[in-house]
């Protein structure tokens, strides 16, 4: 079943086209990889899927709702995890858990049920009392990915995740969003290609707005004949695109 169908989608800021008639598919459990450099379009697309930006044109449909003119409803089944953390840094680490499950409408015991099952999961029950303003990068990072799937939406968006975080940050996250393959619909954006080689089910490589190639990491390796996604990365960001 299809999660996100995407239909010529575009983006144009002052006359610089920033997605450019971007049509793809994502299904629904798929963990799904956005790939390119810093300004392809990556970020600009997630904003437009999960409605902090208006498309110019073209349209996308999430459970077959537009992102157009069905965009309350789509609110209601995602959620985001930005690049910049959404977190609340004088309140405890409990207390950003809690105020965003009463956001969303649950009772308040059952947002501090919902809390500690979340801190829980990310391994930060420890650091409960703690002020968000006191983690380091990688906790800061897990708060705020909690704090997205507190909801329990069935699509997540994640915008560059591991961005600034240290090698050893980066490796927790990932073992932490490997767990969510197939339970939720997961779209990363991210220039890492080690971190969409050890998460992504799909990837899509998109250049200057571009949709470059779209499938599996297998299935891109067969189409470009190339054995490694560093060669297929700048193989086609520096030429033709292969769909």
């Amino acid at each position: 079943m299809e999660a996100i169908s995407i239909r010529k989608l575009t983006k144009v800021y002052k006359e610089k086209v920033v997605v450019d008639n971007l049509s793809l598919n994502i299904n629904e459990g798929d963990f799904f990889a956005l790939l390119g450099f810093n300004g392809a379009g990556k970020t600009t697309t997630i904003k437009m899927l999960s409605g902090l930006v208006n498309p110019t044109s073209g349209d996308a449909f999430i459970y077959d709702k537009s992102i157009i003119n069905q965009m309350d409803d789509i609110k209601e089944i995602i959620n985001i995890s930005p690049q910049e953390t959404a977190v609340a840094p004088n309140l405890t680490v409990y207390e950003n858990l809690v105020f965003i499950a009463e956001v969303y409408g649950f009772s308040k015991e059952l947002a501090k049920e919902k809390a500690v099952d979340m801190m829980t999961k990310f391994n930060i029950l420890n650091r409960s009392k703690d002020k968000a303003k006191k983690l380091s990068g990688g906790l800061m990072r897990r708060l705020s990915i909690a704090m997205a799937l507190i909801s329990e939406p069935k699509i997540l968006f994640l915008d560059e995740p591991t961005l600034g975080l240290d090698v050893r940050a980066r490796r927790e996250l990932w073992h932490i969003l490997n767990e969510l393959k197939g339970k939720i619909t997961v779209i990363l954006t991210t220039h890492y290609l080690d971190e969409v080689e050890a998460l992504a089910d799909k990837i899509a490589i998109i250049d200057k707005g571009k949709l470059k190639i779209i499938g599996s990491l297998e299935e891109l390796k067969i189409k470009t004949k190339l054995e490694r996604l560093e060669e297929i990365f700048l193989s086609l960001t520096e030429g033709e695109a292969i769909l």
